[in-house]
């Protein structure tokens, strides 16, 4: 194969390596912990959404918490035991924040669940090996966690080159550099499995010449297959920091740069950690999720630095309790590397899928950061800048808060690699005032998003209540118009036939006859009230008098009408229809009166009879039953009467 022409990009820095410490003895298995806490969002995309409860057995390998969206990722049990809480815990954070964790007490057995690899799986379908990764919840192991079968999915025809990472540029770590010496052979066996999905014309290993048995490793599994089709290839680049870097070791191996804003797919490539090609292999080989990796566990605090493979969830104490760390020793704990690693607040934070190194460093292997001082515009920052940026200009532009100019000077290129700081005679950490105006920029792009949704909700909300109102107003014109077309076309028939003229209504003369009924009745207890107020001398005389006087005045109108429309009734006037009309309205009055002087009858004569038998039995309701019987008798009376004047 025709070797690899390297290319360099600019900046970077060479600090002191540290790596010799953890790489004198082998990868050691690390105990089962007690417990384990287990993050649900160990990747980048959404936290993946727990399907286990408290209380439950679980199984080494079985699935505990499930990818809830295409870039998101599942998460495994990494050994047996009962599910304990399932609560907010400190997670690896720089700002000691807590998440959602699943903490599973083990119980030593470590049993696995049933589990199966792809048989024939160079030979199996894409599509077949990327659910087979998916499903193993692997992620990149190299720092970002992306999620591995997102980067897989990328259409083949769109990728020439496949990259492999194993450069671990940065001090201290030595995590990938006894993986490839001890599983060489494995890895790349997961690499050809990642050349079988994406189909590359090439497939490039990067690695840092300061990792020479890794390199020798490397070629002779290369040499071992029986076919290279994939034409893989190891590049051994100079060691520079930070090669590492996925647009910096792209420049490296290929000279082309990925366009800003853009990704490595948009020119043809694809990359993928070294980590996480191992990874790949077992789960397609072996069928077993991604539930461990190498960590490297180092520093002077620590009596015997080495590489664990360690489960995940594992807390962070019990790792440097293996390591033989002194705890009063230790002045830093950091998680990652001393360049671009987190500094932890205690040691009770567990190793997720993105934890490759462990420092418990001395005061005097990494004393406190100096003072800050003001900018001397030396422009040594501007130098060891790998991205190309301007740091002093985005240190001002952070520093005053003034995030249109930052994102103007493409502060998102910035990986955080610390090189600006390291190199910074004024001691400012320039990388922490970088990541406070990016978190602002994305809180305030997370903010404008949250803004214009409600503002699109509102006009919308807006557009429809102006709609119904207009909908409702021509509705109403609609009818309005509609009347008014038939008011007009009634007018206007009436105007060619005109309607003959209706009769004057008939005076009701039985509703005034129980109206002067009940007057009458109304002046005789009038009066009796009255005798009774002059009888006693009461103050009342005077109204009562006036009430009188009004009832019989009313009396009189309501007599006079009555004899006006006996009258009206037995008049001549009208034609023989109004005349026949009027005798048929009589009678309908006499046979209604009949009928309740029938009715009234019927009610005396019960009440009667009650009244009677209650004499017989001499019960206490005989006064009450007379009265009752009175009442029916002047009703009948009054019905009577009714009926003779309207007979005459």
């Amino acid at each position: 194969m025709k070797p690899i022409q390297l290319h360099d990009f600019s900046g970077g820095i060479h600090p002191n390596e540290n790596k010799i410490q953890s790489t004198t003895l082998e990868i050691l298995d690390a105990k089962i912990p007690e417990k384990l806490i287990l993050p649900i969002a160990q990747h980048i995309g959404a936290p993946s959404k727990p399907i286990v409860n408290p209380g439950d057995i679980v199984l080494k390998g079985q699935l505990i918490a499930q990818g809830e969206d295409f870039v998101s990722c599942n998460l495994h049990a990494p050994t047996s035991g009962v599910i304990g809480d399932i609560t907010q815990k400190s997670v690896p954070h720089q700002s000691n924040m807590a998440a959602l964790c699943i903490e599973i007490i083990t119980d030593g057995k470590d049993k696995w669940v049933k589990h199966q690899g792809v048989e024939n799986y160079l030979q199996a379908d894409a599509s077949q090996l990327i659910e087979k990764i998916q499903q193993a919840g692997i992620t990149g192991l190299g720092g970002a966690g992306f999620p591995t079968h997102v980067k897989a999915s990328i259409p083949a025809s769109k990728i020439d080159t496949l990259i492999i990472n194993a450069a671990e540029c940065e001090p201290y770590i030595t995590a990938d550099d006894l993986l490839m010496r001890e599983h060489a052979h494995e890895i790349i066996q997961g690499i050809e499995i990642l050349c079988q999905i994406l189909k590359p014309k090439q497939c490039i290993i990067g690695i840092e010449n300061n990792k020479p048995q890794a390199i020798e490793t490397l070629q002779n599994s290369i040499s071992s297959l029986a076919n290279n089709s994939h034409h893989i290839q190891v590049a051994s680049i100079p060691t520079k920091y930070p090669s590492g870097g996925e647009k910096q070791l792209i420049q490296i191996l290929t000279g082309n740069e990925v366009p800003n804003g853009g990704l490595p797919a948009d020119i043809g490539i694809v990359l993928q950690n070294v980590g996480t090609a191992y990874a790949i292999y077992q789960a397609i080989a072996k069928g077993e999720p991604l539930i461990s990796r190498i960590t490297t566990v180092t520093g002077d605090a620590c009596d015997q630095p080495r590489n664990f493979r360690v489960l995940l969830g594992t807390q962070v104490k019990d790792l440097l309790t293996q390591a033989n760390t002194n705890l009063k020793k230790t002045s830093r704990l950091i998680m990652g590397g001393p360049m671009m690693g987190v500094t932890l607040q205690d040691a009770e934070v567990p190793v997720v899928k993105t934890t490759n190194c462990i420092i418990a460093a001395s005061k005097h292997e990494l004393p406190n950061p100096a003072m800050e001082q003001a900018c001397i515009r030396c422009g040594m920052c501007t130098q060891a800048c790998p991205a190309q940026l301007l740091p002093q200009q985005l240190y001002w532009f952070a520093k005053s808060s003034n995030l249109d100019q930052a994102k103007a000077h493409n502060i998102g290129d910035c990986i955080e690699c610390g090189a600006c700081s390291y190199v910074c005679p004024s001691n400012i950490p320039l990388v922490q005032y970088y990541r406070f105006a990016k978190g602002e920029i994305k809180q305030a792009h997370a903010d404008k998003i949250k803004s214009d949704g409600a503002k699109k909700r509102f006009d919308t909300r807006t557009a429809r209540l102006e709609r119904e109102i207009a909908e409702k107003e021509a509705k109403r014109k609609a009818r309005a118009e509609a009347a008014a077309k038939k008011q007009a076309d009634k007018k206007a028939e009436l105007a060619k036939n005109p309607a003959p003229s209706e009769p004057a209504p008939q005076v009701d003369i039985e509703a005034l006859q129980k109206k002067l009924d009940a007057t009458k009745m109304a002046i005789e207890k009038s009066k009796a009230k009255l005798a009774e107020a002059q009888a006693t001398n009461s103050a009342k005389v005077e109204l009562l008098q006036g009430a009188l006087e009004k009832a019989q005045a009313k009396m009189k109108d309501i007599a006079l009408t009555i004899s006006q429309a006996k009258k009206d009734a037995k008049s001549p006037a009208g034609t023989n229809t109004e005349k026949s009309s009027v005798k048929v309205e009589a009678t309908d009055v006499i046979e209604g009166l009949k009928q309740k002087v029938l009715a009234a009858k019927t009610r005396m004569e019960k009440a009667q009879e009650r009244l009677n038998m209650a004499k017989e039995q001499n019960l206490d309701t005989v006064d009450a039953l007379q009265l009752g019987v009175n009442k029916q008798k002047e009703k009948l009376d009054a019905a009577q009467k009714n009926l003779e004047e309207a007979a005459q």
